[in-house]
């Protein structure tokens, strides 16, 4: 029985990476577009889930197993909860395989977030 978790991500499905909202510089960001993306900055902006995003991202392969990444200076429980807080904002999808829970980061995720920061885009909003 697969217990994997599909997480509803703000980007486009398909092929090349879509900024979850237009890049910074094409004007005033929506209420929608601005709550979407501080979801994805705040959990980033706890120092163990950026650890731990980063444990994730930096892994051989693109995934990591809970069990290789928990050693962050926390308990287990703690952090359980900042990989679900990861999850909850679309940075991190999981699969659970036996006892183990298997995390990598979200496709495209890190490449849209840069791309609504580059200040080298302007342009009009869509």
């Amino acid at each position: 029985m697969s217990k994997s978790e599909a997480v509803e991500l703000p980007l486009r499905r398909g092929g090349d990476a879509v900024p979850c909202c237009p890049p910074i510089t094409a004007g005033e960001l929506s209420q929608a577009d601005a709550e979407r993306t501080a979801a994805m900055f705040k959990a980033l902006s706890d120092p163990v889930r950026l650890r731990l995003f980063s444990k994730v991202a930096s892994h051989p392969g693109g995934e990591a197993c809970v069990c290789d990444i928990a050693d962050v200076g926390v308990s287990q429980p703690t952090v359980s909860h900042h990989l679900k807080k990861l999850r909850e904002a679309g940075l991190l999808t999981s699969e659970r395989r036996g006892t183990w829970v298997y995390y990598r980061v979200a496709p495209s995720v890190v490449a849209a977030m840069a791309a609504m920061l580059d200040l080298r885009t302007p342009g009009p909003r869509a």
